[in-house]
């Protein structure tokens, strides 16, 4: 199997996964308990998971498309770009449309970090723009 085809194939399996967190479809109690994860009551960090499982399935399509695939490097710029953009954007999202009764120490903190990885986004796609 070739790099590309295997980048593919990763990226295919982050994007179910991460489909399937976003969707955070309610598993059965006996589900739950099998698998020894907790249930939780509201879906927010499993849709946080399934952002970043998704910007990581972008940043593997992204990669598998390099022009050098014999170079071995990470997911680059690109792939940081789509993880932190992913993150954070769903991140905000539940802020604003959640209703999570959080703490004010919770929301502060979890704004912050959703602005941040917005903002480093930002810079990384300028940073980008200026190397073509």
């Amino acid at each position: 199997m070739g790099r590309s085809r295997l980048l593919m194939v990763d990226a295919g399996i982050n994007f179910i996964l991460g489909v399937l967190f976003l969707l955070t479809i309610p598993f059965p109690e006996q589900i739950s308990q099998f698998f020894g994860v907790p249930k939780v009551a509201n879906s927010f960090y499993p849709s946080i998971l399934g952002a970043v499982l998704f910007g990581i399935g972008i940043g593997l399509v992204l990669e598998s498309y390099r022009s050098k695939p014999e170079q071995l490097v990470g997911l680059g710029l690109g792939g940081a770009i789509a993880i932190n953009l992913c993150g954070g954007a769903v991140l905000i999202g539940w802020l604003i449309f959640g209703d999570l009764h959080l703490p004010l120490r919770g929301m502060v903190i979890l704004w912050s970090i959703g602005l941040i990885l917005i903002t480093i986004s930002g810079f990384e796609l300028i940073v980008h723009a200026r190397r073509d």
